[in-house]
Order: structure tokens, then C-alpha cells, then sequence
């Protein structure tokens, strides 16, 4: 686990943003080349999803495989780790982590998820806020990705099993992204109760966005 001292600090630029994301809520923003976000689980064991996008050309998304194949750190993200698309635009690099080990494989639950795993009816779901944020930006269920998962772990077993473990991140943890183009950001503050990812207690995160 990473303990990595923070590489600009929000007080030293121009806060843009401040916003608490309830439990199972979701937020998006655009963010300019150079601006900074700040990701901090408030109360600890909460997975955040996130997607990103090239402000300028939205087929220009995420890519998780790129991202593992490119970075050196393997399948988990930490400081240092650049979030690539699929056309290669380097999107973010995470500047300051204090949690390490951020997961980029077991991608966001659904409400056909839910309901396939774990027997359930229809619950909230980071699918659905997905979707709720992307309509603001005129896209839908075409433009979505394997999205990443901060501060959640996945560790993968030596026969290839993945483990939905607990996480393990403390009260006050946070992640520094620098937008490295235009971008679009979504977070969906992961509502799932059916297993450990949020030790079954979905809380809330907040997000700080700011300009050096």
C-alpha cells in the first residue's frame, strides 16, 4: 500500500469544485487540460467507479486494457498510472494516492447483474448512474466501458479466480487525477449492497476540483 505525499495541494490553486457524492449517488464534470480532482473516501471501504472521456470526441474513452498494457504497475492503478483511450489520448495520470491498488478489471454493477448474481429485484446501480451522467453530454449505453473501480480492490488468484473482497481503504483516503486533455469525468458512487466492495454500506465521497 501506498502512502504517497500529495502532489499540489488544493489550497494552493483555484477550488472550481467541492461537492459531497451521497451514498449511491453519481456526478460529471468537464474538466480543462491541467485542472486537478481529488476523489476522498469520506468514511473508508467505499468503491468509487469512474469513467472518462476525451472532452472533444467521446468514442475517444477509456481503455482499460490499454491502460494495464501500457503502465508498468500490472493490473492496479496507483500514483503514477496514466489513464489511456482507446485512441491512446493520455485522459488523466493519478499524481497522489493514498490508498494503492485500485482496481481496473471488475468493471460496474447492473441491475441484470444484480438480479443474475444474487438473486435480487431491481436495485440502484453504477449502470444506471452512468447513464444518468452521460445523457448531459448527449451520450448513452453505445458510449459506456469497462470503467475503473478506486478504492476498490480485485486481487486475482494463481488459477485466475478474482476476488470482490473488501476494500481496503481507510476513512479520509483520496486519489489526485491531473486531466491531461479536456475531459469528461463520471463517478458513480457505487451503491451495491450484495457484497463486500462497500462492506455492504454504501457512504458517501467527495470531490474536490481545483486549478494550480
Amino acid at each position: 500500500m501506498s502512502s504517497t505525499p500529495l502532489a499540489v495541494d488544493p489550497a494552493e490553486g483555484t477550488l472550481l469544485e467541492n461537492t459531497v457524492i451521497p451514498a449511491g449517488g453519481s456526478w460529471s464534470r468537464t474538466l480543462a487540460a491541467g485542472e486537478l480532482m481529488r476523489i476522498i473516501d469520506l468514511e473508508g471501504k467505499q468503491a468509487v467507479d469512474f469513467l472518462c472521456y476525451n472532452a472533444h470526441d467521446h468514442a475517444d474513452r477509456y481503455a482499460a486494457a490499454d491502460t494495464m498494457k501500457i503502465n508498468s504497475g500490472g493490473i492496479f492503478l496507483t500514483t503514477g498510472t496514466v489513464l489511456y483511450s482507446v485512441g491512446l489520448t493520455k485522459l488523466f495520470t493519478i499524481v497522489a494516492d493514498t490508498c494503492g491498488k485500485h482496481d481496473t478489471i471488475g468493471g460496474c454493477c447492473s441491475a441484470a447483474l444484480n438480479t443474475f448474481r444474487y438473486g435480487v429485484g431491481y436495485q440502484h446501480n453504477c449502470r444506471d448512474n452512468f447513464l444518468t451522467e452521460l445523457r448531459r453530454y448527449g451520450m448513452g449505453p453505445n458510449n459506456l466501458a469497462a470503467n475503473v473501480n478506486f478504492f476498490m480492490y480485485v486481487p486475482v488468484g494463481e488459477n485466475g479466480d478474482m476476488d470482490m473482497g473488501p476494500s481496503i481503504s481507510k476513512p479520509g483516503d483520496h486519489v489526485d487525477l491531473r486531466a491531461e486533455h479536456d475531459v469528461i469525468a463520471v463517478i458513480s458512487n457505487c451503491p451495491q449492497i450484495n457484497n463486500p466492495v462497500n462492506d455492504f454500506n454504501p457512504t458517501p465521497v467527495r470531490v474536490l476540483v481545483w486549478k494550480p
